[in-house]
Order: C-alpha cells, then structure tokens, then sequence
C-alpha cells in the first residue's frame, strides 16, 4: 500500500529557500498496481552489424491500434544549429537570439525564468520548445546531483534496483498520468538526458571517469545501433531499451547501471507536462515540510537574479528577519561562494542545511556594497493566514490574505474569522494575489467555510480512480459578504476557491484574471531509494463545469495593480487583528490611502457596497453551535 497524497500545483519562479511553493489536493490510500520487470537483456542480441537505419517519425499502427515508432536517438543540437530553425517571426527570432546567446553561456536557469511561465500558458513558441527542454534537462541534472542525501542513495542502488525503480515509474505514468503515455517519446528524452550527462563535468566527475572522446564517440554508435529500426510502443519495449543503454554506458563509460536508469526514470518524468517530476529524497522531504507549513531554513522566498538571487519576502520571527534580511535584498554570495549565474536550485542548495547550522551571506541592498550577514538555519512556521485586520472600523469592513493553502489553514482561518467576528466585521476582503495554491482538501474545506452546500470541485481524469465531486456539507457557513481579490499569480487552489465563490455567486472577485493552472499532482513515494514523483493525474473543473487550465478565473471587477497590500502591523501573532484608529468620517485602515493600492481600494468599494445591500441574515455563521474547526473536509463522491 503506497500514501498517494494528491497536489493541486502552480509552480512560479518563487522559492522559499528549500526550492518550490509546494502545492497540493487529498490524501488517498491505493493498492500498487503490479510492477513488472521487463526481460534481462541478452548481450549476445546486440545489433553490431546493422548501421544507423535513417530516422523515421512514425510507422503504421499495429493491428491492436497501438503506435508502432521507430526512435532515433533525439540529438543535441548545438545553439548555432538552432538559431536558423525558428522562422521568420521577428519577435521569435529575437527570443531565440537571446536563448541562444544564454546557452552558449550555459545559463540555463535564465533560459527557464523566460521560458517557463510562457510554456505553462501554453504561449511559447513551438520553435523555442527545444531549448527549453534542453535548460530543463541540464538544470534537473544539477539539481539531483548536488544533493549529498540523494548520491548517497544512488550509490547503493545495484542494477536490479534501478531496473525496478524505472519499472515502477513506467508503471505509475501508465495508470495514473492525466493523458495515456507516449513512451516513443518520453524514451527518446531519456537518450537526450543520457547525451548531456555524459558531457557534463559534474556527471562526469561523479560516475563516467572514464568518459574519454573516443569512449563517448562508442557509446553514441552502440546506442544508435542499438535502437535503429526498434519500435518502442509498450511500458516493456521502454524498459528493455533502458536496460540495454544502462549496460553500454556501462561498459562504454563505467557508468553504474543504476546511475543511467535513475537518468532516464528522471528525464521520461519531466516530458511528461510542465508540472510532472522525479523528486529526489530531498525534494520529497521538503515537499512534506512545505505541506505541513514548516521546514527548517532561513526563512526567505528568493527567485533568481542577474547577481544571485532577489528576496522576494522574508517569513515572519524567522532567522531571515531577525538577521536584518529585508524583501528587495540581493544575496549574491552564500558561505563565500558566487551565486550569480547560478539557478535558483542550485543556489537554494547553498542555503540549505541542518536545524541549528550556520551559514554566511553577501547582501546587497541598494546598489551599496556587499555586507556580510551571519544567520543560523531553525526550523520556521509558514504562516498561511496572514495580514488579519479591520480595514474600515465605521463600515465593519475586514481584510486577511491567504498566502497558500496549507494542512492547516482552514483551521487558521476559521480562528481568524472569529476574531475578526468579535471586533464587528460585516464584510470581508480575503486577499488571493500571490497565492500559488496548496492542499486541494484545503480549499475545499475554506470554500466549504462560506457555501451553505453545493459542489465546490470536480477532478476529471483519464482513470476512473481520479474522477472525484467534492462538495460543501457542513453546518455552520460564514454568511458576511465577500470580495476576493485575485491577480495573474493566483493559482490553482486559490482558482478552485475563486471559481467555487464565482460560480455560486457568493462573492465579488476583483483584480485581474488568475494564472490558469487547473491540473492536479499525485505524489507517489517509491520503494526504491526514497526517491518519489509529481505525477498530474487529472484536471479540475468549477462547479459550473469551467475549465481552469490556461483559462483561469475572471474578476467580476477588472483592476491591474502591480502594487503589494502593505503588511498590518500585528499585534500579538500571525493571526492577531490589527487595531486601527479611525481616520476622519471614514476609519478606514493606515495603507488604503487613495492610489496605494488600487486592486484593494476597488475591493473595499465593493465591500462597502455589499454591507449595504446585506440582507438581515448575520454576518457570522449560520449555526455557530454546529461548526467543528476545520477537523475534515468536504466529503467527495464519485
């Protein structure tokens, strides 16, 4: 029996010091479907004869309907190669200029910041997939193999285990990816992963030692025998491929079997679709950290600058902002190492550590000089309710922002509610902008805090086992008016909510149109090596049957503001509503000043409105007596 736990994931370029905003759905217990291992391959089989047959896309479908493909071996084309292919589009081919210049410089977690929010919007152009794709595969590279907990691991892995490793993810993508497999493809990705590991000099260093020109030049021409004329249309055919290249990279380049396995597991993972992954044990630990709301660290969200890495926001009581360490800050130094130029992967490495090690940072805050900053790594809390305060005393007008949905933040924000309850709230202003999602069962449970009943969210997938309802039930529904505020980074569990308060007509979104991420992750940890996988498995749906995936939820009041909400100033914890004196004939709260914010003040406009039109039902629950504090969710059905 394997814990899936279900991911609802918007992935953004922002990092909270141990790497992505971990996001996330419902925690179901399944049976392991059978794992079989494909046959052990016969050395005596290998083609040595044959030359390379000529590349062929693909061949007519066999008589069981399932695509017969030849593979060749997908080539890595050098930059020049491809900067001719792209077309005559003058805007495409500057992009293209542009990628190009940062791949011969090996930049590649710049090519992935310009890429990457462009491929999740299905906006990037197709010419361009190439070099993304190839960022994507050295980066990846880097990041696994930084990892001391991860090499460890892989060390111990004998041929067996990786062959039963890559069996078991074949498997998973075969029964539980969203769209059937294309194991031609993801195949041919696993050879183009294999390419550029065996000219990496960290790979290379670590496990092909004897990775000489000539020895690279019989590894490439074994394979290319090896699956000129092969059809690769079954979880077996892959599997078989994969062990055969295992064995020539071995014999070719001393490579471990396990090493190459493990490579080509990874890569057919990541061709998948924008949000599927290999995680390593160390990204599957933080993943459960980042679920729980806690991890150890500085305390920081970071995203990738020219110098090193920008602070985007420092966690509250954390080592980050007790050290000194403001939003805006750039670390372009970690324990007296550059970081610039490196990826934020490689660099949130850097920062991180065991509970109560230290670790020493270059700042630069202003275009002054470096300054070196001395901070401890502790165990930080993730506050997910935050900024909890009355914005207009006289209009009974309250306002809290939601920064991600986690285990905790129904309970969170119930707690929040209640207080917010006691200081005259009639109107509430929750504030989404930011917010890349979390827990699916998170947001059911906070839509379920405001809607009497009626389905939330539908999960559609290509097995049955994903196709889920999940609907509010409980007694006990908040009945205040309400205003949403959304932006372009308000991502899936933030659009499940969203749509959720659209579609019944519960609330008033204002902002401008979410970020379009309706897709839901599975994470399967594996038997072997305590590796793991995001694994997306189906889509969801609003309850009026909307789509989300690169469509997104619209505001029912259209504001572009690129201005933050500024942050209250707490008294007494996270959850603490804020007193404010009121401001002459209005009381509205410091930092809603006229042009500050233009997205909040609209959302205050609306607010005010609503306490008007209020109908005499209470503000507060309906059945206070009846209301449990968040102890489950919603009950899905079939």
């Amino acid at each position: 029996m394997t814990l899936v736990v279900t991911l609802v994931v918007a992935l953004i370029a922002a990092v909270v010091s141990s790497e992505l905003p971990a996001q996330v759905v419902s925690v179901n217990g399944q049976d392991d479907p059978l794992v079989m291992v494909a046959p052990e391959p016969d050395p005596a089989t290998l083609p040595i004869a044959a030359p390379p047959a000529p590349a062929i896309p693909r061949a007519p479908a066999s008589p069981r309907g399932t695509p017969t493909v030849v593979l060749p071996a997908a080539p890595v084309l050098p930059a020049a190669a491809l900067a001719g292919a792209v077309g005559p589009d003058p805007a495409i081919d500057g992009l293209a200029e542009k990628l190009g210049a940062l791949q011969a410089n090996e930049r590649f977690g710049e090519i992935i910041a310009i890429c990457e929010p462009l491929a999740r919007q299905g906006t990037l152009p197709a010419p361009l997939h190439d070099r993304y794709d190839l960022a994507r595969i050295h980066t990846d590279l880097v990041r696994r193999h930084s990892e001391g907990a991860f090499r460890q691991r892989l060390a111990a892995l004998s041929e067996a285990d990786g062959r039963r490793l890559h069996a078991e993810v074949l498997a998973r993508i075969r029964s539980h990816h969203v769209d059937a497999p294309d194991f031609h493809r993801l195949s041919a990705r696993g050879f183009r992963a294999m390419e550029v590991a065996i000219e990496h000099p960290l790979f290379v260093h670590l496990y092909a030692a004897q990775a000489t020109p000539e020895r690279r030049d019989s590894y490439r021409e074994q394979v290319a025998r090896l699956v000129a004329g092969r059809t690769i249309a079954t979880q077996s055919d892959a599997e078989t491929v994969a062990a055969w290249v295992a064995r020539i990279g071995h014999s070719a380049l001393g490579i471990p079997p396990a090493v190459t396995l493990l490579e080509m597991t990874a890569a057919s993972m990541g061709g998948l679709d924008e949000y599927s992954a290999f995680l390593t044990n160390g990204q599957l630990d933080d993943l459960y950290a980042q679920i729980e709301g806690n991890f150890v660290g500085l305390g920081v969200e970071l995203k990738t600058a020219a110098d090193g890495l920008l602070v985007v926001n420092v966690i509250a009581a954390s080592p980050a902002e007790r050290g000194g360490l403001l939003g805006g800050d750039h670390l372009v130094a970690v324990d007296g190492r550059p970081i610039g130029g490196m990826s934020v992967d490689e660099s949130a490495q850097l920062l991180q550590g065991p509970e109560g090690s230290s670790v020493t940072l270059d700042v630069v805050r202003g275009g002054a000089a470096p300054r070196r900053l001395a901070l401890r790594r502790e165990h930080v809390e993730v506050p997910s309710v935050e900024d909890v305060r009355m914005l207009d005393t006289n209009a009974g007008i309250a306002h809290l922002k939601l920064s991600s949905f986690q285990k905790t933040t129904a309970a969170d924000l119930e707690s929040a509610l209640r207080r917010l309850d006691a200081a005259g709230m009639k109107s509430l202003v929750i504030d989404l902008r930011g917010n890349p999602g979390g827990l699916l069962s998170s947001a059911v449970d906070i839509a379920d805090l405001f809607l009497e009943r009626g389905l939330v969210v539908a999960t559609r997938g290509r097995s049955p086992e994903e196709d889920f309802n999940y609907s509010a039930s409980r007694a006990g529904t908040w009945r205040m008016p309400l205003v949403l505020l959304i932006d372009g980074d308000s991502a899936s569990s933030s659009e499940i909510f969203a749509g959720a308060i659209r579609d019944h007509g519960r609330g008033t979104l204002v902002g401008s149109r979410s970020f379009g991420k309706g897709s839901i992750q599975g994470i399967f940890p594996l038997e072997v090596g305590g590796v793991g996988l995001r694994l997306t498995t189906a889509k969801f749906f609003s309850p009026k049957g909307k789509p989300y995936s690169r469509v997104g939820v619209e505001p029912d009041l259209v504001v572009h503001s690129t201005a933050r909400p500024p942050a209250a100033e707490p008294t007494g914890g996270a959850l603490a509503v804020t007193a404010v004196a009121a401001l002459p004939a209005a009381g509205v709260a410091p930092g809603v000043a006229a042009g500050a914010d233009p997205a909040l003040e609209a959302a205050l406009a609306a607010a005010r409105r609503a306490v008007v039109r209020q109908s005499p039902l209470p503000a507060g629950r309906a059945q206070p007596s009846g209301r449990t504090q968040a102890a489950g969710r919603a009950r899905p059905s079939r």
